[in-house]
């Protein structure tokens, strides 16, 4: 469920890039959105997260999930937006689970 989870991220990751490699300047959003999207995430959603709290963290998860998922509505890709979109929701659901979330406190 955890490798989910992360596959979850990383894909977020890959959506703003392809969106950057469709707008302009590309050369410097395909890398930089990415790297915005894994900064906010470090700072304020991953379970380590410095500024992370139980406001914030599942505040920034949804503007991240939302936004890769608008940006690759927006670069032309509604059917692989769509399914990000689902897939988040059920894999970061399925992780809220207790038996899931008691795997993330022992490491």
């Amino acid at each position: 469920m955890l490798a989910l989870v992360f596959l979850d991220e990383l894909l977020a990751m890959a959506a703003f890039g392809v969106w950057g490699w469709q707008a302009s300047p590309r050369w410097l959003l395909v890398w930089l959105l990415p790297l915005l999207a894994m900064a906010a995430w470090f700072f304020f959603a991953s379970p380590k997260a410095a500024y992370g709290g139980p406001v914030v963290r599942p505040v920034v998860k949804v503007l991240v999930f939302g936004l890769a998922s608008a940006a690759l509505w927006a670069a032309g890709r509604p059917g692989w937006a769509v399914g990000l979109l689902i897939f988040s929701v059920v894999v970061n659901g399925l992780a809220l689970l207790p038996g899931v979330r008691a795997l993330t406190a022992e490491s």
